[in-house]
């Protein structure tokens, strides 16, 4: 109800109210009743316009009256009051007093969860989400990560997947800053990061296939700081990580959930060839075949050698993934193996369909240039002529470094390498099959037609 129509009402019920009158806090009501329900609307009818005009001073002894006794009149109080609040705290110049204006300030989020908390739009996991941020930004390196924590903490057990993209990632920096200050603490930390990264790849998933762009980039921005900040936190080496979950995978061998969860973590951190890894997803392929357990499968295959084994299982799971990115790689393991066997021709195909299905994968095009190094002279017993497939070797280097950021520096030294015994100007004009400026179609498994420079 907006303030002027309740100013009109209750002007035109004072009589009614008599001499009785009770604030807001006493009565358990949104005004209050008789001339402090009245007080109530005016003090909030005052400190609006102070405070959208950026006049906080004299905004802020309206605010305070009704903050103090009709907290449940108005969102308005907490939408303007942490404004307010900020305002006073900055302006405030004694380090004592400061820091009791921040309790201060967290105490007026602590009152809207109280009053707005099952908000449709700004509950209360939002709320204590910008309680957090506002408690790190004003108290800098003062801010105790064990007291943001502890806020986020008790709203992610609360609403699980649910919970705002800021709260989670917020909770993620003080549970990395916790591991920093105790590397005892990064088994918690793991299992932190395991269970927000899930819930905001659910988030992700859910604007994804609702086609929220704004969304979309929004939580992509906060799974980033998320994974970038686990990538970084040196907690993801894999001795520790088997040690850790040896015991869970087998304690829980019969939960397809859990063995789930550990799997995707094992995969993540590019922790693929430990006992823990294998186990876990074989026992969640008996369950319920998926991608990640087919590739711990075929993991466990290459492990033993059994190439035939793994091609099927990497096959399998990259049948299964849904994620561009992962189907391509286990694409590309299955080239690498059938290299391995020799088989030339097949690994391409694999390699191609590799960059089909992620087309800014470099790898793959590594391997098809060292492939055709590799078979040069096996082509073309005239070294002139072996020495011209260098120049689909360098053509396949080169899509790698136009493609892959990741590849591009070791691509730029491979092409650099081949360029040196491309063959010299005197050995083109020497040689009836080769023409400079002119197509030259390399021979072989290879098939491809280059230009001669």
């Amino acid at each position: 109800m907006k303030v002027k129509v309740l100013m009109l009402a209750l002007g035109c019920s004072m009589m009614s109210f008599g001499a009785y009158a009770q604030t807001g806090v006493q009565s358990g009501t949104r005004f209050g009743s008789g001339q402090d329900s009245i007080n109530c609307i005016t003090n909030i009818s005052l400190f609006v316009p102070y405070a959208k005009a950026g006049n906080f001073k004299d905004a802020y002894e309206f605010w305070y009256k009704a903050y103090s006794e009709c907290p449940a009149a108005h969102k308005d109080i907490y939408l303007h009051g942490v404004r307010i609040m900020d305002w006073k705290i900055n302006t405030e110049t004694d380090a004592a007093k400061k820091e009791a204006l921040i309790d201060d300030l967290m105490k007026v989020y602590d009152t809207r969860v109280k009053y707005f908390g099952n908000d449709k739009k700004y509950a209360k996991d939002w709320i204590v989400s910008r309680k957090a941020a506002d408690y790190i930004r004003l108290m800098g390196d003062k801010a105790d990560p064990k007291v943001y924590y502890g806020w986020l903490g008790e709203v992610i057990n609360e609403y699980g997947e649910k919970t705002e993209a800021m709260g989670l990632s917020l909770y993620m920096m003080a549970s990395h800053r916790q591991l920093l200050a105790d590397p005892n603490f990064k088994s918690t930390y793991l299992e932190d990061y395991l269970k927000c990264s899930k819930y905001i790849s659910t988030q992700l998933a859910a604007a994804q296939a609702a086609g929220n762009a704004k969304e979309e980039k929004n939580l992509t921005t906060y799974k980033s700081a998320i994974d970038g900040g686990f990538a970084g936190s040196g907690a993801a080496d894999c001795e520790t990580l088997q040690n850790m979950y040896a015991s869970k995978v087998e304690a829980a061998k019969g939960n397809l959930e859990a063995l789930n969860e550990i799997v995707s973590l094992l995969r993540k951190v590019r922790c693929q060839e430990i006992e823990a890894f294998y186990a876990a997803s074989a026992y969640a392929y008996e369950l319920q075949p998926s991608a990640d357990a087919a590739l711990g499968i075929a993991k466990q295959a290459v492990k033993a050698k059994d190439y035939e084994k793994a091609i099927k299982y990497f096959e399998e799971a990259a049948n299964m993934e849904s994620d561009a990115v992962s189907k391509a790689e286990d694409y590309y393991l299955i080239a690498v193996l059938l290299y391995e066997q020799n088989n030339l021709s097949k690994a391409r195909e694999y390699c191609r369909k590799a960059v089909e299905t992620n087309p800014d994968y470099g790898n793959p095009y590594i391997l098809i240039g060292n492939m055709y190094a590799k078979s040069a002279k096996s082509i073309y017993s005239d070294p002139v002529l072996a020495k011209a497939v260098y120049y689909a070797v360098i053509a396949q280097f080169e899509k790698a470094r136009q493609v892959d950021q990741n590849v591009a520096e070791d691509a730029a030294k491979m092409i650099a390498t081949y360029r040196a015994h491309l063959p010299s100007t005197e050995e083109v004009f020497m040689h009836p099959d080769l023409e400079k400026g002119k197509a030259f179609r390399i021979g072989g498994w290879i098939g491809e037609t280059v230009t001669i420079r």
